[in-house]
């Protein structure tokens, strides 16, 4: 079985208890492992051109404005940024992503939906605001972030591959990819792969990147299921 090494993590300047708080909770995730934390604002590039993480994440309140996030991205395209805010809006979270940032989340999302984005983030995979509005539904899709697994397979039915190939793909049952689908489809706020493809369009390609900037999906048995 292949082994997956674990996420690099570097973590920026937060109040007391949301720093704890956010420490505690990546602790409890084997698959992640934060390499520096508590750094402030000024010191994250220098942190990031010393260890290479694969994220990095940033406090909403310690920015001067959104070009400190896509000046880090242009100057790290390595590093993964996510953004963590008290209660942004969805127009403060697409300003984010549009300078750079992978996800923008409020530090009071729940911790599974931290650990999420954290593992999809690593892997190039946008996290978008999930409000009816900005994903050009009348209706809210779920609540939930996608899961690294359901990840996989947005990308291969993206590429149009059927649940046969996307099952041998990632050596899974035909039945685990249509319970996948059918999560990722909730979750979207969609019903089928001709609505999935019809999303992707509103979003003018943005939806699209969550399967173009990552890397491949490897052909082996991975090591989250």
């Amino acid at each position: 079985m292949e082994t997956r090494s674990p996420v690099t993590v570097v973590v920026g300047q937060f109040e007391d208890l949301v720093a704890r708080g956010l420490l505690a909770l990546i602790e409890d995730d084997p698959h992640i492992e934060v390499i520096r934390a508590g750094v402030p604002h000024d010191r994250i590039p220098a942190c990031i051109a010393e260890l290479d993480p694969r994220v990095a994440i940033l406090n909403f309140g310690s920015l001067r404005s959104p070009v400190d996030v896509h000046e880090l991205q242009l100057a790290y395209p390595r590093t993964r940024m996510i953004v963590l805010a008290n209660h942004p809006s969805p127009a403060e979270c697409n300003q984010m992503l549009a300078f750079g940032a992978t996800a923008c989340l409020s530090k009071e999302t729940q911790a599974r939906d931290i650990l999420s984005a954290i593992h999809l983030a690593s892997r190039g995979l946008h996290v978008l605001p999930k409000t009816a509005r900005e994903f050009g539904l009348e209706e809210p899709p779920g609540p939930d972030l996608l899961t690294p697994r359901e990840a996989d397979v947005l990308e291969l039915l993206q590429q149009g591959r059927s649940n046969s190939e996307i099952a041998g793909i990632l050596h899974v049952g035909k039945e685990t990819v249509r319970t996948h689908a059918r999560s990722i489809y909730r979750k979207l706020g969609v019903q089928n792969r001709r609505e999935l493809a019809s999303l992707a369009q509103r979003r003018n390609g943005e939806f699209a990147r969550w399967a173009t900037e990552r890397p491949p999906v490897p052909t082996g048995p991975p090591a989250l299921s």
